[in-house]
């Protein structure tokens, strides 16, 4: 592997458990989870409420992750940056969609509680790989 793109896979790639592909990253692997565990949870909504609000869980939720392999995809830091921000973006929208699902009465406060603790987990995953990412361009730049 050249040396390029050794340092676009991050500090992992010369261990012994190398990053060979978006599905071993641990953010990836976290935001999996959770988009399972919002999927499950839609699932649950009343009628009147799956075809709006449970439409919109299921959308970010598949954002995060699709976001997340987008950018392992891509070779250009700022592109790697902007689709990070972009699967945090999403996380954050669940999050407000999580809220609306307790102040409606759809999720009990504790389920709602769950889920939003593991949103965060991958907002804090993800900004620990945007800060990653961004430190391997400055990396490459000197």
């Amino acid at each position: 592997m050249s040396e390029k793109r050794r340092a676009a896979r991050g500090p992992e790639a010369g261990t012994k458990n190398p990053i060979r592909d978006f599905t071993d990253l641990e953010v990836w692997k976290v935001a999996r989870e959770l988009r399972k565990e919002i999927y499950k949870a839609a699932q649950t909504l009343p009628d009147f409420g799956r075809f709006a609000l449970a439409s919109q869980l299921r959308r970010a939720a598949t954002s995060v992750t699709a976001n997340i392999a987008e950018e392992y995809g891509r070779y250009a830091y700022q592109e790697n940056a902007q689709h990070c921000r972009q699967a945090r973006g999403s996380v954050y929208e669940l999050r407000d969609h999580l809220i609306t699902c307790i102040d409606e009465e759809y999720l009990s406060p504790a389920e709602g509680s769950r889920l939003g603790r593991l949103a965060i987990r991958v907002i804090q995953l993800l900004n620990g790989y945007l800060r990653s990412t961004l430190a391997r361009k400055e990396g490459t730049e000197r």
